[in-house]
């Protein structure tokens, strides 16, 4: 009985190293190139707060800087009622580029992040697995340099979340923040 635990305890731990394998990294990631404005275009995710959520979500914008220890700072800026919202999370590197890893001080949920593609100048793909308790979830996010992006690129967030399990009703085209939007956000 306890070997049978064991090995289902194992197999679980298996599958979810393997589940964090199995997402891509941006090959030769340079993360000086990483840094400056974007604005998030998409947004994917199983989540139980994305479901709630959804209907509320706009277009946010990102600014993403380097620390002098290897790390990221990201500080999102997004549109909750009729104010703006700021939150700063600290992204720590891992032993592989383009591989971060955060732990919410809100929730103590553990966020293992990939930059899986980016051009740096257009678009960055990233997407997080995201760890509390017995709990996970997947979230894919979509950043632009600008406020618009190709139909190509969308089509490119939309397959690559399907591909990490994601159904049609839990991806999202961020709608524009309008008058937010158009005063620094």
């Amino acid at each position: 009985m306890q070997a049978t635990l064991l090995s289902i305890l194992g197999l679980a731990l298996l599958g979810t190293l393997h589940a964090q394998d199995s997402i891509p990294v941006q090959t030769d990631f340079q993360q000086d190139k990483l840094t400056g404005r974007w604005y998030s275009i998409g947004l994917a995710s199983n989540s139980k707060w994305f479901k709630e959520k959804r209907h509320l979500m706009k277009m946010c914008t990102t600014i993403i800087s380097s620390t002098a220890e290897g790390n990221l700072e990201v500080t999102s800026t997004y549109p909750k009622g009729d104010q703006c919202v700021t939150r700063n999370s600290l992204y720590t590197k891992t032993e592989q580029p383009g591989r971060f890893s955060y732990t919410s001080p809100r929730w103590g949920s553990k966020h293992n992040i990939h930059v899986v593609d980016t051009n740096y100048e257009e678009y960055a793909l990233v997407a997080t697995q995201i760890s509390k308790s017995t709990d996970s979830s997947t979230m894919v996010l979509l950043y632009s340099r600008t406020k618009e992006l190709s139909p190509e690129r969308l089509e490119m967030f939309t397959q690559f979340s399907r591909e990490q399990g994601l159904t049609d009703d839990e991806i999202l085209i961020l709608p524009q923040t309008g008058e937010a939007g158009s005063r620094g956000m």
